[in-house]
């Protein structure tokens, strides 16, 4: 069963501290196919992943904190990437004018006996990252003494980058669509507004969808948010054509609107408070995953 969350507003919808819940309340593994962070605008959270020769996310660290399986964060995520602003202006190499795009990991680590950072930076997962850095900017000092990006792919154009996403890219997602269809129970959380974060996954595996934003979920079958994605129109972003989840919803009426209570600090923080708070929200969204497999 897979059980897919997206973000119905583009900023801060609540993604993560819903799948967060939903992980307790399953016991299911967790999965964050596309990621990433700003270097200025969590720059602490940057800092402590290169400070150990890793780049991963915070979402993608409480999602493998909450599932308890020991997981690194690199093994939830195979593809994140590092930003940072450009407020001189310009549309840099992927077309942003407010950001730029600085340095790519793509794959995960194999999975071993450790649990902790040692077990990723270790001889054994040296081969199984390849890093790609924007050739057009400079980058930081402290992310390229951190990384080895002696042996990155440069990029100057958006054709080599999409060149290089059929090439290395695209397996990477491959291979994390093919162990999410062979898991039990499966979350899969979104990033940004984007409607499908994983292109390879099959979309009649996904049981049912979680549509959130702050103050309330919409819960849809996965049948038919799969062909509303289908018929709904693309937008240009980071130099492919991606279906964003409003664009999407405007196909689909919901299967239960159900409201989110606003948590402290602490509660969203604590994946048992989450799912205590987000009961109702989980039991339609599982109810209606039941559904679809009775279908």
């Amino acid at each position: 069963m897979i059980l897919l969350v997206v973000g119905a507003d583009r900023v801060d919808a609540g993604k993560t501290t819903f799948s967060v819940g939903l992980l307790e309340r399953t016991g299911a593994r967790g999965y964050k196919p596309r990621a990433g962070n700003d270097f200025w605008f969590d720059h602490d959270d940057c800092q402590r992943a290169l400070s150990a020769g890793r780049l991963y996310g915070k979402d993608a660290k409480r999602l493998a904190t909450a599932e308890g399986r020991g997981r690194e964060p690199e093994r939830l995520n195979p593809v994140h990437r590092l930003w940072r602003p450009s407020p001189g202006g310009g549309s840099g190499l992927l077309g942003r004018d407010d950001r730029e795009f600085l340095v790519d990991r793509i794959g995960r680590p194999t999975p071993g006996n450790g649990t902790g950072a040692a077990d990723v930076r270790g001889t054994e997962h040296d081969g199984a990252y390849t890093f790609v850095r924007n050739a057009t900017v400079d980058i930081p000092d402290s992310v390229a003494d951190r990384l080895p990006l002696e042996d990155a792919i440069a990029v100057e154009t958006v054709e080599q980058l999409n060149e290089l996403a059929a090439e290395r890219y695209v397996p990477a997602f491959e291979s994390l669509a093919a162990e999410i269809e062979s898991t039990d129970v499966a979350v899969v959380e979104s990033y940004s507004d984007i409607a499908q974060p994983l292109q390879s996954l099959e979309p009649a595996a996904i049981a049912a969808v979680a549509a959130v934003e702050p103050g309330r979920v919409r819960i849809y079958p996965g049948d038919r948010y799969g062909r509303a994605c289908e018929i709904a129109s693309s937008s240009p972003k980071d130099g492919a054509l991606e279906k964003r989840v409003p664009t999407v919803l405007e196909y689909l009426d919901p299967i239960k609107r159900v409201q989110l209570p606003p948590l402290a600090s602490d509660a969203r923080h604590n994946p048992t408070a989450i799912a205590r708070a987000y009961e109702e929200a989980y039991d339609a969204l599982l109810e209606t995953a039941a559904q679809s497999a009775r279908v």
